[in-house]
């Protein structure tokens, strides 16, 4: 669930430190803009001061003419001053400026021939300036594009606009300082995102962490272990009053099992008296009627139905046992128990060989896995028809240990694999064959009571391989 939360809360930061970082991006470089426009602001100003005693433009409107010429030596020193000025303000920080007349013809200029009026952004400027306002702020230029920044301002005499100053800006400097704050907002951005991650997986650990006991918690009660809780110590109190609820239900879970298992052993226990006690009364009628077929007959059932009584006494008996697994050299209980099934094998003339190492150790409860294999044997050489085999293999992994039982018998369909293990379950095909459909139902109870597991699959040509597998590690 959290590879799903995750990205999601992810996208959802990064959405919103875009939506506050695109913003102040743009705020930084109108910012920076707007600085260098004042800066030439106030330069065209200075100049403009400079050149009011020495313009010598006509004005062409209203029929007035502006004073002539600068008259003297004095005038002519004031205009030379201005040029001086203009011309260092060029050399030092590559600004072009001048001085123009109504007719863009140069006052004073720096560079020398510079005209304005063969550029359109300057042009702009410069009518804007005649009609007696200083120019508007100039489109924004972006640290990718390679733009220059033009200011002029009136310069006005007895209420008529008699020149124009004008000042171009190269925009190198204030693009690089732009670009070094987009930097440290991108870092910023970076690291506000680091974090976000961060705090969004500590969320996502904390909103999840109930959920997870709640899985491992459900997966315990699904495998048998009917103990294992939830403690609800963290996570919103949602899925804190969600653990306290599935708590209650695993109670009565494991009441209700607990009664029905108590219930089949009571049953099974109680009915095994009188059960005897009718056995031995037919017994005593076969000695006085000995070729009776119905007596024989009462004899088998009754011999039966203690067989399906003792089983389920053993089956109650294994879902309620603990185990106490431990390290266990299971290569050596199998050769134990397959030793002990060696002589019925024989008497029903069926092969039964091992194969393996010697020795391999897991993780299980000696108890519970020998009386397993015991159920798995039974039913293997029950199966099997004189003349084939039985092989029992143990196969030691990485972290496992593998006991396979191949017989040699008519196997299962897959619609019957699919039932196999169900309590009281038989083939159709079997029912020829003694047993109570409980055999591999014990088996399964005491493996999955020690933290093993059984499987089933078919066998070639024909037969059932039975898989049974022991963890090697502790559970």
């Amino acid at each position: 669930m959290r590879t799903r939360l995750l990205p999601l809360l992810i996208v959802l930061l990064a959405a919103v430190l875009l939506a506050l970082g695109f913003p102040l991006a743009g705020s930084l470089a109108a910012r920076e803009q707007q600085r260098v426009i004042v800066d030439r602001i106030d330069d065209t100003a200075r100049f403009a001061a400079l050149a009011q005693s020495v313009t010598a433009c006509p004005v062409t409107g209203g029929g007035r003419v502006a004073p002539g010429d600068p008259a003297g030596e004095d005038a002519a020193a004031r205009l030379a001053t201005l040029r001086t000025e203009l011309a260092r303000y060029h050399e030092l920080y590559g600004i072009r400026a001048g001085v123009f007349c109504r007719d863009t013809s140069a006052l004073a200029a720096a560079p020398a021939g510079w005209d304005p009026g063969r550029d359109d952004r300057l042009r702009d400027a410069f009518q804007e300036a005649l009609a007696g306002r200083r120019s508007h702020d100039p489109e924004q230029v972006w640290p990718w594009q390679d733009g220059r920044l033009p200011v002029a301002s009136p310069l006005v005499r007895d209420g008529d606009v008699v020149a124009v100053v004008v000042t171009d800006s190269p925009t190198d400097r204030m693009r690089s300082r732009v670009l070094r704050g987009w930097l440290l907002i991108g870092l910023g951005e970076a690291a506000a995102m680091l974090l976000a991650v961060a705090a969004a997986y500590g969320l996502t650990g904390w909103v999840l962490r109930p959920v997870r006991v709640l899985d491992r918690a459900a997966h315990d009660i699904a495998t048998g272990r009917l103990k294992s809780r939830v403690a609800a110590a963290g996570g919103p109190p949602e899925l804190r009053h969600l653990a306290d609820s599935f708590n209650e239900m695993a109670d009565h879970v494991e009441q209700v099992l607990e009664q029905q298992r108590a219930f089949v052993a009571d049953a099974s226990h109680q009915l095994r008296n009188p059960l005897a006690a009718l056995l031995l009364r037919i017994d005593v009628l076969a000695l006085e009627h000995p070729d009776s077929e119905e007596i024989a007959s009462l004899r088998a059932e009754g011999k039966r139905l203690g067989r399906v009584l003792d089983a389920l006494l053993d089956l109650a008996l294994a879902e309620h046992s603990t185990a106490q697994p431990q390290v266990t050299d299971v290569a050596e209980l199998t050769a134990e128990r397959v030793a002990a099934w060696r002589a019925v094998a024989e008497r029903e003339g069926v092969t039964l060989r091992l194969t393996g190492p010697a020795a391999a150790t897991g993780w299980t409860d000696p108890t519970a896995l020998s009386s397993a294999l015991d159920a798995v044997l039974d039913n293997a050489l029950k199966f099997t028809p004189a003349g084939e085999r039985v092989t029992v293999g143990v196969v030691p992994g990485g972290d496992r240990v593998e006991l396979t039982v191949e017989d040699g018998g008519p196997g299962l369909t897959e619609e019957e694999l699919a039932r196999i293990g169900d309590r009281f379950w038989r083939s159709s095909r079997h029912q020829n064959v003694p047993g109570s459909g409980l055999g591999l139902s014990i088996a399964e109870a005491l493996l999955r009571a020690c933290g093993a597991e059984i499987s089933y699959a078919p066998r070639e040509p024909h037969g059932l391989r039975v898989t049974v597998t022991v963890p090697r590690t502790a559970p």
